[in-house]
């Protein structure tokens, strides 16, 4: 399961609750709310669309999609789905004629509002050995055996979303090592080495990203991706170094961070060890193009541009939605563009909390850096939902 936790390295609730200002709240639609609507190429989120809906199919037809059945059953996206497979690539009218016929817009809301932060994440390119030799001497750790992962939401409907992870002792769950104790050598000497890295930085900002591209001396590309967490809450490097004067809060972002983290070879140990959270990785097959992303947690790939990280608290993965926001220009000066587009939900991550929040997954390679790390921007969705799932869902709202 991919982790865009950029948001958090930068510095950076259920459906109960307050009758004034709920968590999250829904709110009927049209499409001529949806800002851009008209003006997106949308058959660009065709493969998207497509590989959800091939997952959310092959469930059971009658399995709510989430534990408070709030967005329906597989039985209830049949129509839409299959749909989609009517469609050719590039069937822009065909696609809004299905979307338009099937579905409706529903605003969401969170405490109350109708806008939320949004951030980017990206696949990392970084140099690395299968063995440890000359510059490559920072490993990249497989899941240790011992390591026990709890999703809490099986035990109880308040807890779905949470997870936790350690090691069991004389019968009980006890925490796992730290990022500290796990680089002073803790797993050493037990050929868990996955694969060798050449630089300190790109290992820990490929474990914030959570999957990345791992470049072989002859050339050869090694994809790796999430296998697990060490159980350790997530720190904010970005919210360490503000605290500590070492950057301004308005300069922090993953360049600013990793250009400081290079600079200050002999503080950045023990800055890194502040975050005690560490990942563990799994090897995954390579891309076969650059629309081949790594696998987000609903297990599909993830497509550039068309693949959002939301709260999985709060939605069911595989939902279509507008965005309406913007991002960064890669090119300088660094402005701002809009982001309006059909995008879906496909993955979550430890920092993507709340019911207007999400991180949108822009590939890999320089473009997709220079947009996923310095993104910072207000903006809100609508879910696109089965009509009849839609009218229920307002209509208890």
């Amino acid at each position: 399961m991919l982790r865009p936790l950029l948001a958090a390295a930068a510095g950076f609730l259920f459906l109960a609750g307050c009758a004034e200002k709920p968590p999250i709240a829904f709110q009927q639609s049209r499409f001529s709310d949806l800002p851009g609507y008209s003006q997106d190429r949308i058959s660009e989120a065709l493969p998207a669309l497509a590989r959800s809906c091939a997952r959310l199919q092959a469930r059971r037809a009658d399995q709510p999609l989430d534990s408070q059945s709030r967005y329906g059953t597989p039985a209830d996206w049949k129509a839409f789905c299959t749909g989609l497979t009517a469609l050719q690539p590039g069937d822009e009218a065909g696609l809004r004629r299905l979307i338009e016929s099937e579905m409706a817009p529903v605003a969401v809301l969170g405490e109350g509002k109708a806008e939320g932060l949004f951030t980017g994440y990206y696949e990392p390119l970084v140099r690395g050995h299968v063995r440890r030799e000359g510059p490559y001497q920072v490993p990249l750790y497989r899941q240790p055996p011992d390591l026990v992962q709890v999703d809490l939401g099986e035990f109880r409907d308040s807890l779905r979303g949470q997870r936790i992870a350690g090691r069991v002792r004389d019968g009980r769950l006890r925490p796992y090592e730290d990022r500290g104790a796990i680089e002073a050598g803790a797993l050493q000497g037990k050929n868990l080495e996955l694969v060798w890295l050449d630089d300190a930085s790109d290992a820990f900002f490929l474990q914030v990203q959570g999957s990345g591209l791992v470049q072989l001396p002859d050339g050869r590309l090694k994809r790796v991706g999430f296998a697990a967490q060490n159980g350790h809450p997530y720190v904010a490097l970005g919210k360490v170094m503000i605290e500590r004067g070492l950057l301004p809060r308005e300069d922090v972002t993953m360049q600013s961070i990793r250009a400081w983290l290079r600079a200050n070879p002999s503080a950045a140990p023990e800055l890194l060890k502040q975050n005690p959270s560490y990942v563990f990785f799994r090897e995954l097959p390579p891309p076969k193009d650059d629309s081949d992303g790594p696998l987000g947690a609903q297990g599909v790939a993830l497509l550039p541009g068309r693949s959002l990280a939301v709260d999985r608290s709060h939605f069911a993965l595989g939902m279509p939605l507008w965005l309406a926001a913007t991002h960064p220009d890669p090119q300088p000066p660094h402005g701002e563009k809009p982001l309006r587009r059909l995008m879906v939900m496909q993955d979550t991550g430890g920092a993507i909390r709340g019911a207007v929040r999400g991180d949108v997954f822009w590939g890999h390679g320089a473009e997709a850096e220079a947009i996923a790390g310095r993104m910072k921007h207000p903006g809100r969705y609508w879910l696109l939902l089965p009509k009849p799932v839609a009218a229920a869902l307002t209509a208890s709202s």
